[in-house]
């Protein structure tokens, strides 16, 4: 009897041996078993491509900025930036950012070019400056009819480190808008007024006014063409 039980032991475990042996090592090396595909997820998929995008827009648009420094008569410095419209030197900027009188230097691609203001509309807060160079880097104009809300949106403007001019970027998305302004969720100090504000196509949506709180709102392109006069 005990012989017998014995007999059912021993063929119990190897049979329990060989369905192990079986199933870990024979069965997976005749069937292939696929494994499930690896794939980043949608949202993270767009995020990288538009920080690819806004990266190359910036690179585009970048050297179109010009940088302003003005040392007014009662030895208040005021700084701004403003923007190349034309490759012969026309410049754009805010009319607040460069005052009837004071000493100004313009920064633009590394260089100090001469200057002389063309015209001016306080109204709209505007001022047209010529420099004295030629091969400026310009950027187009975006078209407002296609402007939406909560588009992606970014900033460049110079600020200066003691007389060192550095450009400074910020990005936000359209908060709202009118025919009058374009408001952004960008919050900024005052050394960025006068920034150009851009899609993230890296074309000219308008000119960045900065009021006390510091919320960024943009005159529109409408407006500057209209002062430029194309």
């Amino acid at each position: 009897m005990y012989k017998n039980i014995f007999k059912i032991i021993v063929i119990f475990v190897f049979g329990m041996a060989g369905g192990i042996f079986a199933s870990q090592i024979v069965w997976p090396y005749f069937v292939q078993i696929p494994l499930a595909p690896v794939s980043a997820g949608k949202n993270k998929e767009i995020i990288i491509q538009e920080n690819t995008a806004l990266k190359e827009a910036v690179e585009k648009v970048e050297k179109s900025v010009v940088g302003i420094k003005i040392k007014t008569k009662d030895g208040e410095t005021i700084s701004g930036s403003g923007l190349a419209v034309t490759s012969d030197g026309l410049v754009v900027a805010l009319s607040e950012s460069v005052p009837k009188s004071g000493d100004f230097v313009f920064f633009v691609d590394g260089k100090t070019p001469k200057w002389q203001i063309l015209k001016r509309d306080a109204g709209n807060n505007l001022v047209l400056i010529k420099l004295e160079e030629q091969n400026l880097e310009t950027s187009g104009f975006a078209d407002l009819e296609n402007l939406k809300l909560g588009e992606r949106v970014f900033l460049i403007g110079m600020i200066f480190e003691k007389t060192t001019p550095l450009k400074m970027v910020n990005e936000g998305i359209v908060k709202f808008f009118t025919r009058d302004y374009i408001r952004t969720n960008i919050f900024e100090k005052n050394t960025l007024a006068g920034s150009p504000l851009f899609n993230i196509k890296g074309e000219l949506l308008g000119l960045n006014t900065i009021d006390s709180q510091g919320r960024v709102t943009a005159i529109p392109v409408s407006k500057i063409r209209q002062f430029l006069g194309f």
